[in-house]
């Protein structure tokens, strides 16, 4: 088991970081397709306050990621997927389509889970 040396608050912040990834992207799966979808793809239906309140539960997980030491460089890289995924989510109509298939907060998941030398399976551990 890859996370025996992570103390238990690091495992329990990894855990939630998971947890808000999945329910901002990928927490509804549309019936007879892969098509998965999140809290993101339906708070980006509300104009304008919608993206931004995605945003700030986003910058949760880096705010998280931050905290877990994860390094400056995978940081930035992970709020320039915050801000992509802000920008491009409030475009109307093509912004909804595009928050259905850039899962910004699953991708800055793995960023966290390539730092710790972790996958998903790891946190149900």
């Amino acid at each position: 088991m890859k996370t025996h040396n992570l103390p238990i608050e690091h495992l329990a912040r990894l855990r939630r970081i998971r947890g808000l990834a999945r329910l901002m992207d990928t927490a509804l799966r549309v019936p007879g397709t892969r098509i998965s979808l999140g809290a993101d793809s339906v708070l980006g239906l509300l104009p304008g306050v919608g993206d931004f309140g995605a945003a700030a539960v986003s910058l949760f997980i880096v705010n998280e990621a931050r905290r877990l030491g994860v390094p400056k460089d995978k940081l930035v890289r992970m709020l320039v997927n915050v801000g992509f995924d802000t920008v491009a989510g409030s475009v109307p109509l093509l912004g909804d389509v595009f928050d259905v298939y850039f899962k910004s907060n699953r991708r800055n998941l793995q960023f966290v889970l390539d730092h710790f030398g972790l996958d998903d399976a790891d946190l149900d551990r």
